[in-house]
């Protein structure tokens, strides 16, 4: 079981409480007000899902600033464009990466559940085929927390690298969301991996 907190009241922060509850986990849910942000309490969780937008991620991490010192940040966003053709981070970052810049020195982030579609996330594994969500970031132990988590709400942690592979995490959702727009024309599909043989 772990302590999370989640930073945001949108549909994923919905999925995500949802899951983590019903998989034994505390679970602490925090709005954001950029008015309130001198009333900020720090987050209990030692896991810290930033399930805002990733125009006030930053942000949000830079008005905790110390109350998020030594905790697992995990990021979910997708950095993208608002014409959906690329990126508003800078050639050759990501979203978790400027993320990470804002982030204290002993916090550690991880990407992760930025390829999940909410209602996907909420309803969980279908037809018996896992639900898949890959995981990036720079400290092997976050990395395993975040993938114990990722368990207990009974998904399938698979991890991708160095928190530099979140810029290929952040590529698939831009991805996902071209196939929503040209060719699946609807967001209930997931993407993962099969194993032949």
């Amino acid at each position: 079981m772990s302590s999370i907190s989640i930073i945001g009241l949108g549909n994923m922060a919905r999925a995500l409480a949802g899951r983590a509850l019903a998989g034994g986990n505390a679970v602490e849910i925090i709005g954001r007000d950029p008015a309130k942000a001198e009333e900020l309490a720090a987050p209990a969780g030692d896991i810290v899902v930033l399930a805002v937008p990733y125009a006030g991620a930053a942000a949000v991490v830079r008005e905790y600033g110390d109350a998020l010192r030594g905790k697992v940040i995990v990021d979910i966003t997708n950095p993208v464009a608002p014409d959906l053709q690329g990126f508003v981070v800078p050639d050759g970052s990501s979203g978790a990466q400027e993320i990470a810049k804002a982030a204290p020195d002993d916090a550690h982030v991880v990407k992760a559940f930025n390829t999940v579609f909410s209602h996907v996330l909420a309803a969980g594994p279908a037809e018996g085929r896992p639900l898949d969500v890959f995981i990036a970031g720079d400290d092997a132990q976050a990395k395993a927390r975040v993938s114990a988590f990722v368990e207990s709400l009974g998904l399938r942690p698979w991890d991708t690298g160095e928190l530099s592979m979140a810029r290929a995490l952040e590529n698939v959702g831009l991805l996902e969301l071209g196939l929503m727009n040209h060719s699946v024309k609807h967001t209930n599909f997931s993407l993962g991996i099969t194993f032949l043989g």
